[in-house]
């Protein structure tokens, strides 16, 4: 169970620089890419998976910090969708959904340390 657990713990971590690294990528030009799209899902099925393999593994979780974890991620996650929707209609008219990616990226970072 250990290994699982780290194996989805490191996904989720690729999820995290997926969408923290593109918008950091395209900071300069900003809007959302494919990779804050992809980056959220893995974040999103990756924490899942742990918050189910730590439950079946007794482990003491805190489960108001993961409900707003998730609501983050879940809002990166729309963000992404209706932000790579646009950026097909419109190309370079996202700039203010990819900083809001990442910010809330970010944000998730700070929730998962310093609480």
């Amino acid at each position: 169970m250990d290994i699982a657990i780290k194996i989805f713990l490191i996904l989720h971590f690729i999820g995290l620089a997926g969408i923290i690294g593109s918008w950091l990528a395209v900071i300069k030009e900003p809007r959302v890419v494919a990779g804050m799209l992809h980056g959220a899902i893995l974040q999103v099925v990756t924490g899942l998976a742990l918050v189910g393999l730590n439950e079946a593994n007794d482990a003491d979780l805190n489960h108001m910090k993961i409900g707003i974890k998730l609501v983050v991620a879940i809002a990166i996650l729309v963000v992404a969708v209706v932000g790579m929707k646009k950026e097909k209609q419109a190309p370079g008219t996202t700039a203010t959904l990819a900083h809001v990616a990442g910010g809330l990226g970010i944000l998730n970072v700070i929730i998962a340390v310093a609480w």
